[in-house]
This record gives structure tokens, C-alpha cells and sequence, in this order.
């Protein structure tokens, strides 16, 4: 099966969980036997001005779209004009895309209308988690949606531990270190976080990329131009295994995710979770077993200290965790995805 995987914008996107997500699909697709292409445009053109007398999908039995854009929205018709099976993944809604930038929330409304429109496109749609597909559900989505997982991609995490000293060292952490990893939002649980350190001794550290330019949300502003004593932005960094490593416990207080994959690398790293107590991490986590699960700042703040103060804890929630991250292993990604697009084609 030769299936055109497409992420529009991608060089863009390349710090995004979108892209990660992406990645690790194509990897567990080809792990799977199943031959991918990126890209719509023919590759033996004499004459680039050419490309679109050429741009044809015939050789393909599938097309899966990572995005929302107008490549892909272009994609999509080509694909009806041909026949050719349409599968659409849902990393996009109204409800995670809200606090993500200046004025996201205001669009809404707007965006929940063309994602209702696009997504109903897709011979199938696809998505991280039942919690997502029920979101779905609710525009309501014109066509099939299954949940699958994002997955882990537990190799990129190999021999992370040799880097915990690097890393504390460049950014000068000491002690039990909170940690958080990935893009910096609101809608990531900001506030929280900085608050939380706010009425710690704990070294905070977020570990991923900011804005501070007009699109950025004032919070993020806010709190990355005068952060709390203890607490360090790292911006990007150039390898995730660092952050991983030089971080003790995972504090995610995420209000809004369509799965989390940074939870489960953190979870495949063996590292005590903490998050916020939402549907989706129901879905996945049991409270107490590989996670402590909170709802208030000061239920964050207990299950802070009290992993500090219980290492046993923080072992045992750590080696659960691990196991169920092996449960989202890219080889069960690829065999799922697999069988999916054969019964789509």
C-alpha cells in the first residue's frame, strides 16, 4: 500500500506536538510495511513550472491529511475528484486550540464552524482519544471517527539519563525539579504552574518554545518577561531527552488536550506525573497507579510535596508509568494504523 501523508506547513510546524505526532506515525507506518510519501508533487520534473499538469494522486490508494489549511483543503478535493480514500486527522479543534495565541478564543466559533465543514470531507476522520472524538461528535462531524492513540516513540528517549547533569547545570537546577515540556500556553496550564512555584522552594523549569511578539497571548508575555525567582524558561532546546532527564517530576496542568504525547514521554522516561484531573487523562491514566491526578492549585501543590518527601512514591507512580507508556508503543501505532487504511481502501 503506498499512502500520501501530508503535513502542510511542516517546516514551520517542526517544533509543534502536530509534527511529532506526525513523525512518529510515518515511523510506525514504515515499520509497518507501509510505503510513504510526504509530498503530492511529482519528483522527476524537468520543468518545476510543470508540476501542476502533473500533480495527480493515481498512484496512491490512500491520502491522510495532518491539517486544516488551504494544501490540504486542496488536497482533499483532489482526492474526491479521484476517488481516491480521504483520511483526515483531527489534531485541530475549537476547544485545544482556544489560549493557544492572541485572540484564538475569540475565533472560536468561526473555526469550529470550518472544522465541522472540513473534517466531514474524510471518508474517516481520525483522533488522539474517545474525549476528542466525543468533542467531534458534538459540531457535529459529518463522517466515520475512530480514536488512535499519537503514541510514544520510546527509542528517541533511549540514554536520556546521560544528559541529567548537562542539563541541570546549564540551567542551574537543584534538588527536586518540576518540570513541564513543550510549547508554552495558557492552555497548557502557565498560570498554574507559576503559581504553584510561587508557594514552592521547588526549581521550576519549563522546557519548549515561547513567543513574546504581538500574536502571543498576554499571559505568556506576562509570565515569561518576569517569571517567579524559581522558575526557568528554557526556550527551545535542542534535544527533548535533556528536559526528560534533568526534571524529577512532571507537572502538567493542562486544561484542554486531545491526548498529551509529552505525558507519555515523560511516562517512558519513568518520571512521576502529576496532572490535571480532566477527561482525557482519565481516559488514559489511573489516579494513583502511574499518576496523581489534581483540581485545584492546592491539590497540585500536596501531590508536589508529597512526592518529594515519598521517593518510593515517585519510584513506584514512575515504573507504572512506564509500562502503561509501553502500551503506546509506535509498533501497536503502526499495526492499528495499518489495518485501518486497508479497510478505508
Amino acid at each position: 500500500m503506498r499512502v500520501l501523508h501530508y503535513l502542510e506547513l511542516e517546516d514551520r510546524l517542526r517544533r509543534s506536538g502536530i509534527a511529532s505526532a506526525t513523525t512518529q506515525q510515518r515511523r510506525a507506518l514504515r515499520e509497518a510495511d507501509v510505503e510513504v510519501r510526504t509530498s503530492p508533487w511529482p519528483t522527476d520534473l524537468d520543468d518545476p513550472r510543470r508540476a501542476l499538469d502533473r500533480l495527480s494522486l493515481a498512484e496512491f490508494d490512500l491520502v491522510h491529511t495532518q491539517m486544516i489549511g488551504p494544501g490540504s483543503l486542496a488536497l482533499a478535493r483532489l482526492a474526491d475528484y479521484r476517488s481516491v480514500p480521504l483520511v483526515c486527522h483531527a489534531h485541530v479543534t475549537r476547544e485545544d486550540f482556544a489560549g493557544s495565541f492572541r485572540g484564538s478564543t475569540l475565533v472560536g466559533p468561526v473555526l469550529e464552524r470550518y472544522l465541522k465543514w472540513f473534517y466531514s470531507r474524510a471518508d474517516l476522520v481520525l483522533c488522539p482519544s474517545e474525549y476528542t472524538r466525543g468533542v467531534l461528535e458534538s459540531y457535529p462531524i459529518r463522517a466515520p471517527i475512530e480514536p488512535i492513540s499519537n503514541g510514544v516513540d520510546l527509542d528517541s528517549l533511549e540514554d536520556f539519563e546521560a544528559l541529567r547533569e548537562p542539563y541541570r547545570e546549564r540551567y542551574d537546577l537543584e534538588g527536586t525539579v518540576v518540570f513541564a515540556v513543550g510549547n508554552v500556553f495558557e492552555r497548557k496550564g502557565l498560570s498554574v504552574f507559576c503559581r504553584l512555584a510561587e508557594a514552592t522552594d521547588y526549581d521550576f523549569a519549563w522546557f519548549g518554545p515561547y513567543d513574546r511578539g504581538p500574536h502571543a497571548a498576554p499571559e505568556v508575555r506576562k509570565r515569561t518577561r518576569n517569571p517567579p525567582e524559581n522558575v526557568t524558561f528554557t526556550g527551545w532546546i535542542e534535544d527533548k531527552r535533556g528536559a526528560f532527564a534533568a526534571g524529577d517530576v512532571f507537572c502538567f496542568p493542562a486544561k484542554v488536550e486531545n491526548q498529551g504525547l509529552v505525558v507519555l514521554e515523560a511516562m517512558a522516561c519513568g518520571k512521576a506525573v502529576v496532572l490535571r484531573d480532566i477527561p482525557v487523562f482519565r481516559e488514559f491514566y489511573t489516579d494513583g497507579e502511574d499518576c496523581l491526578l489534581c483540581s485545584s492549585p492546592a491539590e497540585f501543590r500536596a501531590a508536589l510535596d508529597r512526592l518529594h518527601r515519598d521517593p518510593d512514591l515517585r519510584d513506584r507512580l514512575g515504573e507504572n508509568a512506564r509500562e502503561t507508556a509501553k502500551r503506546h508503543s509506535l509498533g501497536h501505532v503502526g499495526e492499528k494504523l495499518s489495518r485501518i487504511y486497508r479497510e478505508v481502501v
